[in-house]
């Protein structure tokens, strides 16, 4: 960044809401921000040098700790300051704003923090900013040859957050390519998860790309239909969904030795097709396949049945007697949304989930910051920072195993404390209930420890606790042992007469890339490489014997960085990869088989020490010994790793 650099894009037009506001309007829309937010904005725009001094606390704020002013007093201050501000910008026009040298930004994410960035952080920090919307985006060491770049082209699978990302950062490289999509719109897991009560369990300001900061952002935790709407919006403002070919699924690809190309075939509308490429970027998805149950008799029903990944258009459920089989994330943000149309609701669980409450989960957004969202120079960014810096460190303190700590419930301190805020959760919310002979308390407090199995975000005041309290909503705890024409039957032999069955079982989340079948060099299939204990993949993305293929959201890319932000440094790697073939004239390149395994090692070590090789969880986390899926790194070690690549590790030719 430039001293003196200012807002870019529709920033730059005058923010015709604030040059109309009141100052009553003005005074009221500062009171929904977020005080240290505010702090540090208000420094960026103005070097008050009071905001530095103020004195802050921690305080407990769903699954995490947040930092907040330690007075109302402060905050008040904070707040006087902020519409000061506001006024003094309407008054001069509300135009395009300045925001000053790399250190002063620093100064002001510090005061946003409320702590020192360590300088092995600053970069991402600041990326995650996103005062530069492009920050991840390629930039040519060297102006490309023209023949070699026209040459050379890539093919994109799939058209979520990774996929879109990936086709607009190749575009703007001016790199051909091709993108599939198995459906008939973008959207990836979002277009085809639309069951009741979809939504995202991580906070939406960080559910975008970095050039995505300015996208309304109306909920904190956004439902199906947002995240449709942003994925929607990706592909039309950047003029990507003419270009992508829908409706066609990638069933195969196969290396030709002899033209360095990867042969790509997909059936579509008109049949199967085959393509070729010089690379490929998999976006397939990680929750992409769903996992459909065997249960003994399940052709038998008589009803209607689906999955949740194939809720069906305008299902009607009014005064239906519905089955859900399945109790994971699904299941505990379906039910309560079911219970308000179902006649009935039986809920077949057999392993209960960790809630953890978060206030305002369902809720949207006040209008006020709403309105300071696009009224207030760069607060879509300060939000950003606020809920995306070091989020990744905290889930390491309270994954990571104490050797030392002597708990039958938890794995350490922070873990332990995790667990105590949920189980008083359920104290507060169930009370005496009782389900037979048992307190609903202890049926759905789970024995293996927190995070162990992925937790469940819930709304502080309207979740799955409140829905399982109502009369027409019955949670079966033995399971569904088989079914027949009339309904299921448990794992105690009581018949449960439904219309409908929904299952709510999950994905086949382990199943990388799945069901495609990828031949490399040699023969080599991607199958036959992980035959022994898993998928695997050098930093989430590479792998030996497969060379100019890249995998977003591959194995081992769960946890450890925003999934926006792992996408977006994925696809910068590839491409920094593709930059340097173009460069310097080569045709291939791939991870040694050293680095692959040096690597996987080294994450299935880090891995052992996590709370998810717990011997008493049972979920995707951690399958056959060792854990596929989940990264142990933190966002700093992930950064370092995949923000440059490592060419050491790499041989091309």
């Amino acid at each position: 960044m430039a001293t003196k650099m200012v807002e870019t894009g529709a920033q730059k037009e005058a923010r015709t809401d604030l040059l109309a506001a009141s100052d009553a309007t003005i005074d009221d829309a500062v009171t929904y921000g977020d005080p240290m937010v505010l702090r540090g904005l208000v420094y960026l725009l103005t070097g008050d040098p009071e905001l530095k001094t103020m004195a802050t606390k921690t305080v407990a704020y769903g699954q995490m700790d947040a930092i907040v002013p330690a007075s109302d007093e402060e905050v008040a201050m904070i707040r006087r300051k902020a519409a000061d501000f506001l006024k003094a910008y309407r008054d001069g026009g509300a135009g395009p704003i300045g925001f000053g040298a790399p250190k002063h930004v620093r100064d002001s994410m510090e005061l946003v923090l409320a702590g020192r960035i360590p300088e092995e952080d600053l970069a991402m920090a600041t990326e995650e900013l996103a005062l530069d919307p492009w920050a991840r985006s390629l930039q040519w060491q060297s102006t490309p040859d023209s023949k070699r770049l026209g040459a050379f082209s890539v093919t994109v699978i799939g058209t979520g957050m990774g996929g879109l990302n990936a086709a607009l950062q190749l575009k703007r490289a001016g790199i051909n390519y091709m993108i599939f999509e198995k459906n008939n719109g973008v959207g990836g897991t979002w277009y085809e998860n639309r069951y009741p009560g979809a939504r995202v369990d991580g906070s939406s300001r960080t559910y975008s790309h970095l050039f995505g900061v300015d996208f309304p952002c109306p909920y904190n935790y956004a439902p199906q239909e947002r995240n449709q709407a942003y994925f929607d919006w990706v592909a039309d403002e950047f003029g990507l969904r003419d270009e992508i070919i829908f409706n066609t699924e990638v069933t195969a690809l196969t290396w030709d030795e002899q033209a360095s190309m990867w042969e790509i075939e997909a059936i579509g509308p008109n049949g199967k097709e085959t393509h070729r490429s010089n690379a490929v970027i998999t976006s397939v998805g990680f929750l992409n396949r769903p996992n459909i149950p065997q249960i003994e008799g399940m052709e038998t029903f008589g009803g209607p049945s689906w999955h949740t990944v194939h809720w069906p258009e305008g299902a009607d459920l009014a005064d239906k007697r519905v089955a859900v089989v399945g109790t994971g994330c699904t299941g505990y943000q379906m039910v309560p949304e079911l219970a308000k149309e179902a006649a009935h609701i039986s809920v077949f669980q057999r392993t209960p989930q960790w809630l953890m409450p978060m206030p305002g989960y369902l809720a949207e957004v006040p209008d006020g910051l709403k309105w300071l969202d696009r009224n207030m120079p760069y607060h879509t960014n300060f939000m950003r920072l606020r809920h995306a810096y070091r989020i990744g460190d905290f889930f390491s303190k309270v994954t990571e195993i104490d050797p030392d700590f002597d708990d039958p419930y938890s794995v350490s301190a922070a873990n332990k404390a995790l667990r105590d805020r949920s189980v008083e959760f359920l104290e507060k919310k169930l009370g005496d209930r009782m389900l037979g002979d048992k307190s609903l308390v202890e049926i759905m407090t789970p024995k293996h420890p927190v995070w162990s199995a992925r937790i469940v975000l819930v709304d502080s005041d309207d979740c799955i606790l409140d829905a399982l309290q109502l009369d027409n909503v019955e949670l079966v705890t033995s399971g569904a042992e088989r079914i027949n024409t009339a309904g299921i039957v448990d794992g105690a032999g009581k018949q449960h007469d439904v219309d409908v069955i929904v299952y709510a079982t999950g994905f086949k989340a382990n199943d990388y890339l799945y069901p495609m079948k990828i031949t490399g060099r040699n023969g080599l299939t991607i199958d036959q490489l992980w035959a022994v204990d898993g998928a695997r993949a050098y930093l989430g993305c590479m792998m030996p014997g497969f060379p100019n293929l890249w995998s977003i959201y591959g194995p081992n890319t769960n946890g450890g960085l925003q999934v926006a932000a792992y996408h977006e440094l994925t696809t910068l790697y590839a491409l920094q990869c593709i930059e340097k073939l173009i460069l310097e004239r080569k045709e291939t390149i791939e991870v040694k088989e050293e680095a692959y395994w040096r690597y996987s090692r080294f994450v299935d070590e880090r891995n052992s020490r996590r709370v998810w090789s717990d011997k008493r969880a049972h979920s995707y986390y951690w399958d056959g010994g060792r854990s596929p899926g989940m990264n142990p790194l933190t966002a700093t070690e992930n950064y370092q790793f995949m923000r440059y690549p490592d060419f050491n590790d790499m041989n091309m030719k």
